[in-house]
């Protein structure tokens, strides 16, 4: 049976995997970039550590109320925690609702506050590196920026009623 304790081998493996995903996010970043004509766009700031990350959306949206992210990018400059963490999220949010995106920062929130289910919840994917962040509250800002960000461009982008056409 594998160690379950908090500090057994198998616990140390997987930290040093997430650190090394982790730093492999922040080191070739996915999503990065601004896109031409987006839908919404947001910054968001942590003033005590001077990090931003500026999100750009466009949206699709189908018949009726079936709205869902089409495309996402991401700016800005911050630590390897916040500039993972939005590296992840656009590997996450693309095909999402609004709800959808909701609830996937819900899960993210509950990971990075310690929930042990979040840490197995494979909805979360890559984002489950960020699991260790619950050890070190001081780092919750960094890893939600990105979040916040893209929740103020998708409000934007669906209170603003923009056609995805160009």
């Amino acid at each position: 049976m594998a160690d379950a304790s908090p500090s057994g081998p198998d616990t140390a493996a997987r930290e040093a995997l997430y650190q090394e995903l982790i730093l492999t996010h922040y080191r070739r970043p996915h999503g990065k970039g601004r896109l031409p004509h987006p839908d919404g766009e947001a910054t968001a700031r942590n003033p005590l550590c001077g990090e931003d990350v500026t999100v750009s959306v466009t949206l699709d949206r189908g018949a009726g109320d079936n709205v869902q992210l089409s495309e996402i990018r991401f700016t800005g400059q911050g630590c390897a925690i916040s500039q993972a963490s939005a590296s992840m999220m656009t590997d996450l949010a693309v095909g999402r609702s609004p709800g959808q995106l909701s609830a996937l920062e819900g899960r993210l929130r509950a990971l990075l506050h310690g929930d042990p289910a979040a840490a197995t919840d494979e909805t979360l994917g890559p984002l489950r590196a960020l699991s260790g962040i619950a050890r070190v509250p001081a780092r919750l800002p960094c890893a939600l920026l990105p979040w916040e960000a893209l929740r103020l461009a998708v409000q934007q982008a669906t209170s603003s009623g923009h056609s995805p056409e160009r």
